[in-house]
């Protein structure tokens, strides 16, 4: 497909056959602006609102027994009642603390030792680099759910600050490897070069001008962090290893599971707490996905981004479309064509 160069230039002045499609402009917070991270930041900002007020707006004890036994949803009880008629909303609402703690605390463990150990390996290089990779594929190959597991049967009252503790203490090599080598990739840019000459510390150079550039990918391993570190705890939850006395998703099907909730038809007891789980799952995925797209400008602007043509038509410039730019032609009058002639030798029309 050809494009004339003019209509270029009546998009961008001044730009003449170099010219690009127009990019949007520059906005400070960018990411957030994001209809998918912006869904999810939303989500989980409700989620962790609800791990801070949720025991306080809880409308009974979760631990309180009743005489209303499986009861289906009501005015009184949303989300039905129990075998023992506890109330299930409450459980769900203070339950959500639990699961929220262990998944921020351990994707907060998880990405400073990540940053810490991958960005000082990949930038000072050396002996510092091999002994700290060497340390990064030991914690690489040791599986953390059976690690988990063993800690929370051995420790006594191992609660949820211990689970995120160990999900941390384990989750961080990955994350490592790939900060290494994306810092390997940034220690020679030009930018970094000249910092150095001018005689920058290093610790300067790595917070104002490594660390920048690596945002997003810090973002995107402490988000995984949180949803393989909320996973094991409903997991652990879920299989009776963690403490059941403490109130979590978790727990929430692991007496509906042993109870036999699904054969007594009593569906509201399980199903709250699927649907938080998977809700708090698309969320952290909404969230991914946000931060794809923000750095990858093929998924932020692929099949958006247009230029006007002479004639007024808007062309939409699509992933893996290359405009072909073309001069117009130096007339751009119309040329006459000449008259076909008939078998007697004069021209049609006279």
């Amino acid at each position: 497909m050809s494009i004339p160069t003019s209509s270029i230039e009546q998009v961008i002045p001044k730009q003449g056959a170099m010219a690009q499609p127009s990019a949007p402009r520059r906005r400070r917070w960018r990411f957030v602006t994001g209809g998918k991270a912006a869904t999810g930041l939303v989500l989980v900002a409700g989620y962790a609102l609800l791990a801070v007020i949720g025991p306080w707006i809880a409308p009974y004890d979760p631990d309180a027994r009743s005489g209303e036994l499986l009861q289906p949803p009501s005015a009184q009880h949303w989300f039905g009642t129990t075998h023992l008629g506890q109330d299930v909303f409450s459980q769900i609402l203070v339950g959500t603390r639990g699961v929220m703690l262990v998944g921020l605390t351990a994707g907060v463990v998880a990405t400073v030792l990540s940053v810490l150990v991958g960005v000082t390996a990949g930038y000072l290089g050396g002996a510092y680099d091999d002994g700290l990779s060497a340390l990064s594929n030991v914690f690489l190959v040791i599986p953390a759910l059976p690690l988990i597991i063993i800690v929370t049967s051995t420790v006594t009252d191992a609660g949820d600050l211990v689970v995120a503790l160990v999900i941390g203490l384990t989750s961080w090599a990955w994350g490592a490897r790939v900060l290494r080598a994306q810092t390997l990739s940034l220690r020679r840019r030009d930018y970094v070069e000249a910092a150095r000459a001018t005689g920058e510390s290093t610790w300067r150079i790595i917070v104002f001008e490594i660390l920048p550039n690596l945002t997003a990918i810090i973002a995107s391993g402490f988000v995984g962090t949180v949803v393989f570190a909320v996973m094991s705890e409903i997991t652990l939850a879920f299989i009776g290893i963690s403490s059941v006395s403490s109130w979590n998703w978790g727990t929430i099907l692991f007496w509906a599971q042993s109870q036999q909730a699904l054969a007594q038809g009593a569906w509201w007891w399980f199903v709250p707490a699927g649907l938080a789980i998977a809700l708090l799952g698309t969320a952290l995925a909404l969230i991914n996905f946000g931060i794809d797209e923000f750095v990858s400008p093929r998924l932020r602007s692929g099949g958006r981004t247009r230029i006007r043509t002479a004639d007024g038509h808007l062309v939409r410039m699509r992933v893996g479309f290359t405009p072909v730019l073309t001069r117009p032609p130096a007339d751009p009058s119309p040329v006459r064509r000449p008259a076909p002639v008939t078998a007697s030798g004069e021209e049609a029309g006279r």
